[in-house]
């Protein structure tokens, strides 16, 4: 149809004479030459041709394609629902190759084709094709069918610069695959919100919308025409906020889930650096039972919810809750642990063994704490610290008391036991060193 409506033609142009032309209309101010209405005519085409000529190449099966003849001498126009009256000249558009050689149609045949079939509203597209779009408003003019409406949204741009690739994307470590965001357990709610304001606004000063909120603000006017910088801080900002918002109770059910994968089944941390003992008592990780527990799994999330961006975080920042140390973190080892440091734990460990099971709450544990440094006549940190490094292994971390009621009087015990059981000789020897 295209071409009984001299829209489209035959052109029987190798690759080497496309090329040669290029290289000989080749200049400093035209440094990539176009096949288009200034030289369409010096090439072998249905246009150059007579009609002798083009018959028998037709009828001796000679390879060609079809392209579309791109008006000359004036402009096409269209609007854009984001960039309003948008117009190009016709002399700057290539005749875009419609049909290939291989009787197999371009893209920019295909998709005017199937929108009109599938009687398409709105083409909604990155501001990449906006250039390719004149040619296909023209093709549907050249058809008798009214175009969609166009909206070509501004790009997003890698923090780095340039357009957000895979290829930038791996390098600054962003994901760009929804199973990315799947495997790394973002908030559903944040990824939608934050991709919404990328280039969108609602018009007043909320970032925190939720879909049905973000439904009736939309509109295309209030989508912006400058690239928008994937900020990926600002995402994990998006994903905090989401998951704090959660319950403790959900959060819980969750965790036993990830818990209960075998991928995930053993929490663990390379933060504790690498130390080795004699002759250590080992010790039974926090029953595994408990593991289950979500009631007790609902206090983990509570004593680390502000201090983690994604629910899987869970169980690396609260590691020292679902097994004892195994080894204890150099640098606090060497602040914590002086000449006579056991005594103080073990004195600690004497007053907190006595409590009923029930009775066993942050405040009374610290009370106690604070007994034992009055009658010992030291500094609060000097037993606290200690305690710290002996429960959790580390030198700091959510509130001691709260994670100590969490874990319980039996387990906390038999923390203090093993830490004095490892250590006692380790100050001695580090204070003959110095």
């Amino acid at each position: 149809q295209l071409v009984e409506t001299g829209h489209a033609y035959y052109a029987f142009d190798t690759v080497g004479e496309i090329e040669k032309m290029r290289e000989r209309l080749r200049t400093p101010d035209n440094a990539a030459p176009r096949y288009d209405a200034r030289t369409r005519m010096k090439m072998r085409n249905s246009l150059t041709l007579n009609q002798q000529e083009l018959q028998e190449l037709l009828e001796e099966g000679a390879e060609y394609v079809i392209r579309l003849k791109m008006p000359s001498g004036g402009e096409i126009s269209f609007g854009d629902m984001v960039r309003g009256h948008v117009s190009f000249e016709s002399d700057l558009l290539d005749d875009q190759v419609l049909l290939k050689a291989d009787g197999m149609p371009t893209y920019h045949l295909a998709n005017v084709v199937d929108d009109h079939e599938m009687k398409i509203s709105h083409v909604i597209r990155g501001e990449e094709w906006l250039s390719s779009t004149p040619k296909h408003i023209y093709l549907y003019r050249c058809l008798g069918w009214d175009p969609p409406e166009m909206a070509h949204l501004p790009l997003i741009m890698s923090p780095g610069g340039g357009k957000l690739s895979k290829r930038k994307a791996d390098q600054e470590g962003i994901p760009v695959n929804v199973r990315d965001y799947i495997s790394g357990k973002y908030e559903r709610d944040a990824v939608i919100n934050f991709l919404a304001l990328l280039g969108w606004s609602p018009g007043d000063y909320r970032e925190f919308l939720t879909l049905d909120e973000m439904i009736t603000a939309f509109s295309m006017g209030r989508v912006g025409k400058s690239p928008a910088v994937f900020d990926h801080q600002k995402l994990i900002w998006f994903n905090e906020h989401y998951m704090r918002k959660r319950s403790n109770e959900d959060l819980a059910t969750e965790l036993s889930s990830i818990l209960n994968s075998s991928s995930s089944s053993k929490p663990g941390s390379d933060a504790v650096a690498a130390a080795s003992f004699a002759t250590p008592a080992e010790s039974p990780p926090v029953s595994e039972q408990r593991h289950l527990d979500t009631a007790w799994l609902a206090g983990v999330a509570g004593l680390l919810r502000d201090r983690v961006s994604h629910v899987n975080e869970f169980l690396t920042a609260g590691y020292f809750l679902f097994e004892a140390p195994k080894a204890y973190e150099e640098k606090a080892l060497k602040k914590a642990w002086k000449s006579g440091t056991g005594q103080l734990v073990r004195a600690y460990r004497n007053h907190i063994s006595e409590l009923d099971d029930t009775i066993f709450k942050p405040a009374l544990l610290k009370e106690i704490l604070e007994k034992v440094v009055n009658e010992k006549g030291v500094g609060f940190g000097k037993l606290m610290l200690p305690v710290r490094l002996a429960v959790t292994g580390t030198g700091s971390g959510p509130d001691l008391f709260e994670t100590m009621a969490l874990l319980g009087r039996p387990e906390v015990v038999h923390r203090l036991d093993l830490a004095v059981e490892r250590l006692e000789d380790t100050s001695d020897k580090t204070n003959k060193e110095e």
